[in-house]
């Protein structure tokens, strides 16, 4: 039996969590419903944004890594980069979130999956 949270759910516990911590949350693109990939873009204090996406560990877990960066010379190569990952798979999820402490958010509001 799989015990992962449907991702509806975790999207919105997501969006309520930053909310809760003085932030903003919104969905750029809603996936399948119960086992969609969610990806999450952060803007910390409206700077450059950084894609977190969960990947598998050795031990089998599955961790919030940092898969992309936007980089200042360049900013429309990250939204084309969200472009082709929605055409590639229709189901993802992408939230982004703008927060005031990117890594404390991380650290205390995405668990391990």
């Amino acid at each position: 039996m799989d015990s992962r949270l449907p991702a509806h759910l975790e999207v919105q516990g997501i969006v309520r969590a930053v909310q809760a911590d003085g932030g903003f949350g919104m969905v750029l693109h809603k996936g399948e419903r119960d086992g969609g990939t969610i990806l999450i873009v952060i803007l910390e204090n409206q700077s450059l944004a950084v894609l977190y996406e969960r990947m598998p560990d050795l031990d089998g877990r599955r961790q919030w890594r940092v898969s992309k960066v936007q980089v200042t010379d360049n900013k429309q190569e990250f939204e084309d980069y969200l472009s082709r990952r929605m055409q590639q798979d229709p189901d993802v999820w992408i939230v982004e979130l703008t927060v005031a402490d990117r890594e404390r958010f991380v650290r205390d509001n995405l668990s391990a999956g």
